[in-house]
C-alpha cells in the first residue's frame, strides 16, 4: 500500500487530514500531512516534508498531493520526487481536491502509479457546476453563455 502525504499551505493539509480521520474514525495507516506556513524557509519546510515522508514511505512507493503548482508547497514536495532519496518511487499531483483524496485513499491497494491515476481522475469528476441541467453538452453550455454574451451587447 503507497504511503499518502499531503503538502500544502497552511491550514490546507491539516484540514484535509482532519477531515480523513472524521470520515474514517481515524487516520488510515502511512498517511499525513505537512502544513507550509507563510515565510518558512524552505530549507526547513523541506525538511518537515522530508520527514513526514520517511514515516509514509512504503516498498510501494508515496503518493505526495498539493495544492498548488508552483507554490513553496508544491516546489518542495516535488525535490522528494527529483532525488534519489528514497528507494521507492515518489509521485507528486497538483491541485488536491476532497474527492482526490478520497480516490487515493480508497484505491491504496494497488500500486501508486495507479493510485495516482484513480486520483487524478477522482479529483476531475469531483468538479461538477450544481444546479446545471446534468444533460446539456459543453458544447451546449458554451452556447447559452454567448448567447447571453450576444443579449447583453445588444
Amino acid at each position: 500500500m503507497p504511503g499518502i502525504l499531503i503538502v500544502a499551505h497552511t491550514p490546507i493539509a491539516g484540514s484535509m487530514l482532519g477531515f480523513v480521520e472524521h470520515t474514517y474514525g481515524k487516520v488510515p495507516v502511512r498517511m499525513a500531512a505537512v502544513d507550509i506556513p507563510p515565510y518558512e524557509d524552505t530549507k526547513v519546510s523541506f525538511d518537515r516534508v522530508y520527514e513526514a515522508a520517511t514515516q509514509v514511505q512504503s516498498e510501494y512507493g508515496i503518493l505526495v498531493l498539493t495544492d498548488v503548482m508552483g507554490a513553496t508547497p508544491a516546489n518542495v514536495a516535488t525535490r522528494l520526487a527529483r532525488s534519489d532519496l528514497f528507494q521507492c518511487k515518489v509521485i507528486v499531483l497538483a491541485g488536491v481536491n476532497l474527492p482526490m483524496l478520497m480516490r487515493a485513499i480508497s484505491y491504496r491497494g494497488t500500486g501508486v502509479e495507479s493510485v495516482a491515476l484513480k486520483a487524478m481522475q477522482g479529483g476531475q469528476n469531483g468538479i461538477i457546476r450544481l444546479g446545471a441541467p446534468s444533460s446539456m453538452t459543453e458544447s451546449e453550455l458554451i452556447l447559452n453563455q454567448n448567447a447571453g454574451t450576444s443579449d447583453a451587447k445588444s
